[in-house]
Formats: C-alpha cells, structure tokens, sequence
C-alpha cells in the first residue's frame, strides 16, 4: 500500500488511485485560492492541480501533456497534473504558488 507525504501529513492509498481523488479524499488541500472553487474537476483541462511528483507513478498521459504545454504551465518543468495522475508507490507531493501551482515558490499551507 503505496504512501503519501504531503503539507505534513502521510496517507495510504491503493495502488493505482487517482492521485487528485486521494488527497481531496483525505481532506488534503490541493488547489491554490479560488481555484478551490474554479477548476475542470479532475478531466485534465484546467491545470490547477499541478504538482511536483517525488516517487513512482503512471507515465503523463495526453490529457497532462497537453495542458501542461499551454502557459502558465512549462512542460519542460517538474509538474504532473495530480487529476491525470496514477499512484504507482510512495510519493512525496509538492506543491508550489500562483492558481495554477505553476510557481516557483513552495506553497505555505
């Protein structure tokens, strides 16, 4: 049962979850600000659920590639999109500032 470090907290979760569904499963905060409120629910358009993803999980699918190749996003940047996103093992999330996670600095929880 792969676990997940993230704001402080460690979780569990079956292999192969969704990522996105975990955390808000578990209470966790994943968006910045409003997008709490303003986001495509997890099909993979919006980007606000981008995170930096330290551990083993799926291969980006066309959904992430996709719009993380559209700004405020860079693809040649560290970031999944947490919505198209497998837990395959242990990970470590980070998650850094402006709506779209797409910042340079951690986030303060």
């Amino acid at each position: 049962m792969p676990s997940i470090k993230f704001q402080g907290k460690t979780i569990n979760c079956n292999q192969g979850e969704n990522l996105r569904r975990v955390l808000l499963e578990n209470k966790l905060n994943l968006y910045n600000g409003n997008a709490k409120y303003i986001n495509c629910m997890g099909i993979g358009t919006c980007g606000t659920c981008a995170v930096e993803i330290v551990g083993e999980v799926s291969a980006p699918n066309w959904k992430d590639k996709a719009r993380r190749s559209l700004p405020p996003h860079n693809p040649n940047r560290n970031r999944r999109l947490a919505c198209q996103t497998k837990v395959l093992g242990d990970l470590e999330v980070i998650k850094y500032d402006g709506f779209w996670g797409q910042g340079d600095n951690l986030r303060r929880c």
